[in-house]
């Protein structure tokens, strides 16, 4: 039986998304302490702009948000062919291992080093080892709650979203769905997670909190629209993998029409 299910082309696909989805997100984590400059990155001046009140605003952005776009397309590739209960279940899957991984952060930042070892990089210009690899992982906890709050009510509401908008399309216009819930679900998760990590952590204005919300939001608006084409692309491949009439019953099945002949699948890939 477990051979068979290993075998099986939409169970291995599911496990390799879900993997991909999972690790995807806790390398954002990991790597979101870093805020770094678009505009410089991309060899342009730093922007001045006001918003909200707010002035000398630029995209400054957490190197988190590289990860981010990627988590919401597998999200939409997923409810495209497994439906929400898919996206629910990886979704929750991540938050756990994400809460555990900063358990485990916690606990080695507090564990004693030898001397040598605090010392060991100072002609690298790093004075004192524990006092970097604690600045590294040991993100503040409003910001660790803020930043887990705010993926699992995103990822909920882009799944709704989705689903609702593939209703009402059918399976044609995958880039208004997929677009769609993107666009909704990110300005939700960028007003999470400052609201919780900056306006109740360190008692940020509410003009500040909204300006930086929008200018997180205007990267990722951007981001959702350039990466459009990336769904359809995995579309191709997926259902060249999995085979025209196997992807065509599993994307009915993912609307909750399982009439369509699911059941009839074969498992062997």
């Amino acid at each position: 039986m477990i051979t068979d299910i290993l075998k099986s082309k939409p169970t291995k696909l599911f496990l390799g998304m879900s993997a991909f989805f999972v690790a995807n997100a806790l390398i954002a984590e990991c790597i979101g302490g870093k805020i770094f400059s678009l505009e410089s990155t991309l060899g342009f001046k730093p922007f001045n702009f006001s918003l909200f009140g707010e002035t000398g605003l630029s995209f400054s952005l957490t190197c988190g948000v590289l990860l981010w776009p990627l988590e919401f397309i597998m999200t939409d590739i997923v409810n495209e062919y497994y439906g929400p209960k898919a996206v629910k279940r990886i979704s929750w899957t991540a938050v756990i291992l994400i809460s555990y991984a900063f358990l485990m952060f916690y606990a080695a930042m507090k564990v004693t080093p030898p001397g040598w070892w605090v010392s060991s990089k100072t002609d690298a210009g790093i004075p004192n080892m524990q006092s970097a690899f604690s600045g590294i992982f040991g993100q503040g906890m409003w910001i660790i709650v803020g930043s887990i709050a705010a993926f699992l009510v995103s990822q909920l509401i882009d799944v709704t979203v989705f689903h609702w908008i593939k209703k009402k399309t059918g399976h044609k216009r995958i880039w208004l769905r997929a677009t769609g819930s993107t666009l909704v679900s990110q300005l939700v998760d960028s007003f999470i997670v400052l609201f919780i990590a900056f306006k109740l952590g360190n008692n940020w204005s509410w003009q500040k909190v909204l300006a930086i919300c929008m200018v997180n939001y205007t990267y990722k608006f951007t981001m959702a629209i350039v990466l459009t084409p990336v769904i359809y692309g995995a579309e191709k491949m997926i259902d060249k993998y999995l085979g025209h009439d196997i992807a065509k019953k599993m994307k009915f099945a993912a609307m909750g029409q399982p009439d369509d002949g699911l059941e009839n699948i074969p498992t062997a890939g």
